[in-house]
């Protein structure tokens, strides 16, 4: 393996001019064997495998891991470096300029977060490719540990916007334009159901509807039920109609669903025509985040805060955490909710939540 020196801008110009390796060819998902040399009655079997294959992941998640490879593949180059085989050293080096600073032209320091996740994006893009890569090696493991111990931070929460919060956002958005309508049902459902933003636009209207959905919304007398497929299996989420019409999620959803004519596929989609046409596209989780930001900064959420640190505030996750932080419920029914496999999960949620509840120091006699 070729040593590789400590990064300047000086090293940065010469390893720009260096002769670059040739990139690896880009990972096309397959079934294991292709379909070439198959017999013809096979070739069906194939072409399914590669269907399950490919659903095996997000496509979110497929997203990321190939930018996380042109990432890496890119350093390698600027290092003379070849990505393939697998080297744990070449890949020890490289989470070290992540961590550093040193793996882009900006200097910015890749969070632990990231870096974890950039490892495990090779880890499944060597996979792909039948070279896997042994993330025990001590040129990665002890690397990392001393990332973790280094430059670990506590996480970095998004506020949660709470139900005082969500009525005021509701005013920010038009009634009278279908834009704002479909803003308020995905406001209302994703605050009400705990969804995560990637959740509320991989619904459907019904049950198999799109090859792309994950899920779909069921009204009863009572509420809806929300049918959703993660990770994990599939679980359902009971949503209970509101206390009164212009707060309660199923109302803003029937009136979308009426007004934009929906009846089937996608249940949130771009709306066009200066606000006038419902397009048959799909929204994206990016545009909940986008929303819930923008409608918390009209509202004057956390107006005792800058400008700059409201931007940071808030995301998609501000519904779920609302949820978690004011429903006095039963803990265990806000987990349920919110599909948690354990209480200490929910609990990071819980943004206002009375620590203290449970006094062991006057428990115990003190």
């Amino acid at each position: 393996m070729q040593e590789t020196s400590p990064q300047s801008p000086e090293n940065d110009a010469q390893e720009a001019a260096a002769p670059s390796p040739a990139a690896p060819p880009p990972v096309v998902i397959s079934a294991p064997q292709a379909s070439a040399g198959l017999p013809a009655h096979l070739e069906r079997l194939a072409d399914r495998a590669r269907d399950y294959v490919e659903a095996a992941s997000s496509a979110n998640t497929r997203r990321a891991y190939a930018a996380d490879w042109k990432h890496f593949s890119a350093w390698c180059r600027r290092q003379s470096l070849s990505p393939l085989p697998p080297d744990p050293q070449v890949v020890g080096l490289y989470i070290t300029a992540c961590a550093s600073g040193a793996a882009t032209a900006d200097r910015k320091p890749n969070a632990v977060g990231t870096i974890e996740r950039r490892l495990s994006a090779l880890s499944w893009n060597f996979a792909q490719r039948g070279t896997p890569l042994d993330r025990a090696d001590r040129h990665i493991a002890t690397v990392l540990a001393g990332i973790r111990n280094t430059h670990g931070r506590p996480p970095v929460q998004k506020e949660a916007v709470l139900p005082e919060d969500v009525l005021a956002m509701l005013e920010t958005l038009d009634r009278g334009t279908l834009r704002g309508l479909r803003d308020r049902a995905m406001l209302l459902l994703g605050f009400a159901g705990g969804l995560r933003r990637s959740e509320i636009v991989a619904l459907d209207a019904g049950r198999d509807q799109t090859e792309d959905g994950r899920g779909w919304v069921e009204i009863l007398d009572k509420g809806m039920l929300v049918t959703l497929r993660g990770k994990n299996g599939w679980r359902e989420v009971e949503i209970g109609r509101g206390s009164s019409d212009s707060t309660c999620p199923v109302v803003a959803l029937q009136t979308w669903l009426k007004l934009a004519k929906i009846g089937h596929g996608p249940l949130f989609r771009r709306v066009t025509g200066q606000g006038k046409e419902v397009g048959p596209d799909r929204l994206t989780d990016q545009q909940v985040a986008r929303l819930v930001k923008r409608a918390a900064l009209a509202a004057g959420v956390r107006a005792d805060l800058t400008e700059g640190e409201r931007e940071m505030k808030f995301a998609g996750h501000s519904l779920r955490a609302g949820l978690a932080s004011s429903a006095e419920v039963d803990e265990r029914y806000v987990q349920k909710q919110l599909g948690h496999a354990s209480a200490e999960m929910t609990r990071r949620y819980q943004r206002r939540r009375d620590r203290f509840r449970v006094n062991l120091t006057k428990a115990a006699g003190l």
